[in-house]
């Protein structure tokens, strides 16, 4: 199924909330301070994207560059409704992402995620993407709760 992924508008908000409510990826509460400046700055380089099923957001993503980087870009946040999940989404908001940076002549994409046993699939799902397990940082996130870095050449 193909799903209208485009630029997150701010009549998307709500919509994105219940994504992250479903998905559980971080709290929907946190979203309107985490895209405020996105929306009201136009020099903002934040990338918030959305997929749409008949004009209902049903995945989110955010990417930003990487400071003091020359074309380095990072994935903060993606996440697709839970009933949608493991359905394709999420490799095609992954595709929509890499061409726009690709369009900015962006040179390498990473993502980090958790090493706990909950996320084997997140890391599976960004290796069959073609990323790259480039390091392990231990107890970053916690005691016991490593990050995992993801490398890709754009």
């Amino acid at each position: 199924m193909q799903h209208t992924i485009r630029n997150v508008i701010s009549t998307d908000i709500d919509g994105l909330k219940a994504v992250l409510d479903s998905s559980e990826l971080f709290p929907s509460e946190f979203l309107d301070d985490m895209i405020a400046d996105y929306l009201t700055n136009p020099d903002s380089e934040d990338i918030w994207f959305a997929a749409l099923d008949e004009g209902t957001p049903v995945a989110i993503g955010y990417c930003a560059p990487e400071k003091l980087t020359e074309g380095t870009y990072n994935l903060y946040a993606i996440a697709v409704r839970k009933e949608l999940q493991g359905k394709g989404l999420g490799g095609e908001m992954m595709r929509y992402i890499e061409d726009v940076l690709r369009q900015k002549s962006a040179r390498i994409l990473i993502v980090e995620t958790s090493g706990d046993a909950q996320f084997d699939l997140t890391r599976q799902f960004y290796l069959k993407l073609g990323y790259t397990h480039e390091a392990t940082i231990r107890e970053f996130w916690n005691t016991g709760e490593d990050k995992v870095i993801f490398w890709k050449k754009l």
